[in-house]
């Protein structure tokens, strides 16, 4: 008779900025696939509305990653409940700033402790359980980084920075059989644009400057950049690490 093998258990997914955008459609994503997804968010409301297409497998974790401690307990509380992680993605962030000549300290810290130092910092706790489950990180950057954007250098900047560490953190983990990768989106329909101080007028610009740059004509949906994110994570891309996927509509070949 041959030997029995139990089902194997399903992966448990660390989605950060879960509550909207494309943080809520890579959570919806990875669940429709059976995994257990910890949706983090500063708000628990819009995490709830995440969470109601896949009661169960959706668990809303309400936390403000640039809090002091706060990334290395939110792993603590996932080991915790569910004794594995198996991916994380790297998903919130903020945009703002402006040109230069109007930029203090207090408009570039969000920015910098949001979208660059609070990834480093999960990622960091993150590691011992990744290198159990022989798991995968997921950083989502932007391909506004790899161009120039007059009037809005801070936000690329710190995205590009997470590239560069999406690169070195490939290449220090390799040998613990933890993957490294990001996917690069380009304009997507999303809130984001409006948390940036800008004017209906001026997101007006914004975008027909990038539907103006964008190949395919149009700007893409979070469920398309979400996608990317589950194959890039997915076991069958087990050969692919440091690699940055632009899912931006071929802006970057033009």
């Amino acid at each position: 008779m041959g030997a029995t093998t139990g089902a194997r258990p399903s992966r448990v997914v660390l989605v950060t900025g879960a509550g909207t955008g494309i943080g809520r459609a890579t959570a919806r994503a990875f669940a429709r696939q059976g995994a257990t997804v910890v949706a983090v968010g500063r708000r628990p409301e819009p995490l709830w509305e995440t969470a109601a297409e896949a009661p169960g497998l959706i668990r809303p974790h309400p936390a403000d990653l640039t809090a002091e401690g706060v990334p290395e307990e939110l792993v603590r509380s996932v080991l915790a409940a569910h004794g594995r992680l198996d991916v994380l993605v790297n998903n919130a962030g903020v945009a703002g700033g402006g040109p230069l000549g109007t930029l203090d300290r207090a408009r570039i810290a969000p920015l910098l402790e949001t979208n660059l130092v609070a990834p480093v910092l999960l990622t960091q706790a993150a590691v011992p359980a990744l290198r159990s489950s022989g798991g995968v990180v997921v950083n989502v950057t932007t391909t506004v980084g790899l161009r120039g954007w007059p009037g809005n250098s801070v936000y690329p900047a710190t995205k590009s920075a997470l590239e560069t560490l999406t690169r070195c953190w490939a290449i220090e983990l390799a040998a613990d059989g933890v993957r490294v990768v990001a996917v690069a989106p380009g304009a997507i329909e999303t809130p984001i644009g409006e948390h940036t101080g800008l004017t209906p007028e001026q997101r007006r610009a914004v975008r027909a400057w990038q539907l103006a740059h964008t190949p395919l004509g149009r700007v893409g949906r979070p469920e398309e950049v979400a996608w990317a994110v589950t194959a890039l994570a997915a076991p069958e891309a087990a050969f692919l690490t440091g690699t940055v996927l632009p899912v931006d509509g071929g802006a970057l070949v033009t």
